[in-house]
């Protein structure tokens, strides 16, 4: 008996030894680890703005755009590469997101290759109307671009001291014609080379008074295309008064970019059409290409001849022209639609899936080649089987954005700390810069009231003004209109002005047209655009803040313009009244 009861013994305190050395172990081991793992997982937390998610810090705090608190943001634990980001099965099919595989086909196509162009003047039917004597304008009667003029028309009256001793001249050699015939003839020649001739010398011989001014007459025919001169202007012998064009025949010309000049030759045939004329075909042959190649666009001038009898062309208006390059081109090449491509810039880009059964995505930069009826030649950046985002890009674009990938927007992919610093449309503006042109005080004056009075446009948004914002849009359009560009010399440059002048008047009449203010800070953000850029190209005279704000429009950012650093922001007013920074200070 005693025997068992040492046995018990035994394995009683065998028990309660082993609980000791293992049993005590085990649970500080397990308290341990999980201590261990809750550490990491706080470690790795990051903290984001609901209102701005490109926010992104290590730790807790107030949003540094708006104030907010931050929350806690969604980590990724799938394993994806550093540029891949995923949706989820709801945003698939909310977006309805559609993908396609994109392959190789023949570079010929059933519809050819399709050119962006433009309507322009025919210079080989252009006319110019020079004065032939030095004098000073007192009445021009050419006055409208678009007018016509008639050979044998009257064009202006001029003085000119230098006709005014012609005549004397003249008067004295009739009296005298009798004795000295040549010298009578030699005046008249010289009369007939200022192209003053006929009755009104007639007048100045018969009367033997001197006339004080003399009518010229044009000696050409055609649209004014140009005028150079205005009333109170000084001519001077061979300088241009006003162009005239032929419209019956106008050029065509088309963008070709380098990798596509081997596909075309003269002599070809090519179709245009214009959204003018939507559902008719203009048929025409190539009649030139530029043999020197623009090093800024990397493109050549394709041209073609159209006729224009019924003046259905405008110079100035946009055209696509179709090729069909079937017999040149025998390649096989990969092609994508053209609805899966988003544009920003020189930049194209488009949403791969990289996983056949998950909806995983990633951005990739391509160079495109010629279009090919409802597709794109891939150049370079897909490979054949890749699959493409189709439709729903752009929410594909606006995902990638929120999650800090890379995007159309974000070439890096990288996070900002503020907000603002190192936005890509900022960089692009920088790097995008419109050079100075030299231009007249009184030019630089007449962009300055209209600035002065966008300012008070601005401030209306500020305040949430809509209906005082319409007010001071319609000075801003009186504004802009009196805006002289006569003022620009050359027709180079005045057609640059006009390039910004034009749209930002379409832009204030569409403002003013509407009282609800969301669309207006629309319309407001487009003039802000063009009218940056006129004031980079001519200046103010005096510094104009450009300011931007990367959460207007929609999270694709927007500029605006003031005389002061301080940051008031228009788009969005009292609710993010500070939101945004300076971009450039234009001197």
């Amino acid at each position: 008996m005693k025997k068992y009861l040492v046995y018990a013994v035994i394995l009683v305190a065998g028990l309660l030894l082993g609980k000791l050395f293992f049993g005590g172990t085990t649970e500080v081991q397990e308290t341990k680890g999980s201590h261990n793992h809750n550490e990491v997982s706080e470690v790795n937390k990051m903290w984001t703005c609901s209102m701005h998610p490109q926010i992104m810090q290590s730790e807790p705090g107030d949003c540094p755009i708006c104030g907010m608190d931050l929350i806690p943001a969604e980590t990724n634990a799938d394993g994806l590469l550093a540029d891949q980001f995923k949706l989820t099965k709801n945003a698939m099919a909310l977006a309805n997101i559609e993908t396609t595989v994109v392959g190789q086909s023949n570079a010929d196509g059933n519809n050819g290759i399709t050119l962006s162009g433009k309507i322009a003047i025919n210079d080989d039917e252009t006319a110019i109307q020079p004065a032939h004597f030095n004098g000073r304008i007192e009445k021009l009667y050419v006055t409208s671009l678009g007018e016509k003029v008639s050979r044998g028309q009257a064009v202006a009256k001029i003085y000119s001291p230098q006709l005014v001793a012609a005549q004397q001249e003249l008067i004295t050699a009739y009296k005298l014609k009798a004795s000295q015939p040549q010298l009578y003839k030699a005046v008249q020649t010289k009369f007939k080379n200022w192209k003053i001739h006929g009755t009104q010398l007639e007048e100045v011989v018969k009367t033997g008074k001197v006339k004080t001014s003399f009518t010229i007459y044009s000696h050409v025919s055609g649209v004014v295309t140009e005028i150079a001169v205005s009333d109170g202007a000084h001519i001077m012998d061979g300088k241009p008064i006003f162009k005239v064009s032929n419209l019956n025949k106008v050029w065509a010309n088309f963008d070709v970019y380098e990798n596509q000049i081997s596909l075309f030759k003269k002599g070809q045939d090519i179709k245009v059409i214009t959204k003018a004329y939507p559902n008719k075909v203009f048929n025409a042959k190539v009649s030139y290409i530029d043999p020197i190649l623009n090093s800024q666009t990397r493109t050549v001038i394709l041209r073609a001849v159209l006729s224009n009898k019924d003046n259905v062309f405008k110079p100035g208006m946009f055209v696509e022209g179709k090729i069909n390059t079937a017999t040149e081109i025998t390649k096989q090449v990969v092609v994508v639609p053209a609805s899966a491509v988003l544009w920003t810039g020189k930049r194209s880009v488009v949403y791969t899936k990289v996983a056949s059964n998950e909806p995983i995505f990633e951005m990739k930069e391509i160079e495109l080649g010629s279009k090919i009826g409802s597709n794109y030649e891939v150049v370079s950046g897909l490979n054949n089987g890749d699959e493409v985002v189709t439709n729903g890009a752009f929410t594909v674009d606006a995902a990638a954005q929120l999650q800090g990938k890379k995007s159309m927007m974000n070439k890096s992919g990288k996070k900002t700390t503020t907000g603002h610093e190192g936005h890509i449309k900022m960089e692009s503006n920088k790097m995008t810069k419109n050079t100075r042109i030299k231009v007249s005080t009184d030019f630089q004056n007449d962009l300055a009231a209209v600035l002065e009075s966008y300012i008070l446009v601005k401030d209306d948004l500020v305040n949430g003004n809509a209906t005082a914002s319409a007010k001071n849009a319609k000075d801003m359009l009186q504004q802009i209109e009196e805006v002289n560009m006569k003022l620009l010399k050359t027709k180079d440059v005045r057609e640059k002005g006009e390039m910004f002048i034009n749209p930002i008047k379409k832009e204030i009449k569409l403002f003013v047209a509407s009282k609800d203010i969301t669309v207006q800070r629309k319309h407001f953000k487009i003039i802000s655009e063009k009218l940056l850029s006129i004031i980079e190209i001519f200046g103010v005279n005096f510094k104009v803040y450009s300011h931007f704000c990367p959460m207007a429009n929609g999270n694709k950012g927007a500029f605006w313009l003031s005389k002061e650093d301080r940051v008031v922001n228009p788009y969005f007013g009292e609710t993010m009244l500070n939101c945004g920074e300076i971009s450039q200070i234009i001197k």
